[in-house]
């Protein structure tokens, strides 16, 4: 058995399963039916994941057994992320220093940056 295509030949938009068969007792099921989040993964995307997970996450145990290094395996987890409908890092909280929290606290209240500015920098976006 091979894994059902997801994009159209002809015009690679998402296709849409519509007709469940079972084998055994040759029941068969029509209607709109959704693949799921990992059925917009390619084979290699696919396989990708199950590696990962086989590896419990561990990069450095996929650099062994993919033959890859760590900065390929990285952007491979970002393509797998962003298929799945995410942005990498974009959920991940940014860590500021006390001391440069308190700097920019300092510059606000003394009328140096604006509260936009200091909201900004507190996040950890650049200056």
């Amino acid at each position: 058995m091979r894994p059902a295509p997801t994009r159209c030949p002809v015009c690679e938009s998402e296709l849409s399963v519509t007709r469940l068969h079972c084998s055994s007792c040759e029941t068969t099921i029509e209607g709109h039916f959704i693949s799921g989040q990992f059925g917009n993964l390619t084979p290699d995307q696919l396989n990708f994941v199950f590696t990962f997970v086989r590896c419990e996450g561990k990069i450095n145990r996929m650099e062994q057994e993919l033959g890859l290094s760590y900065p390929t395996i990285r952007n491979r987890l970002h393509e797998v992320i962003r298929a799945l409908g995410f942005e990498p890092g974009r959920d991940e909280p940014v860590e500021i220093s006390q001391e440069k929290r308190n700097s920019i606290l300092e510059d606000l209240s003394a009328g140096k940056i604006t509260a936009e500015e200091a909201t900004r920098l507190l996040r950890g976006e650049e200056e």
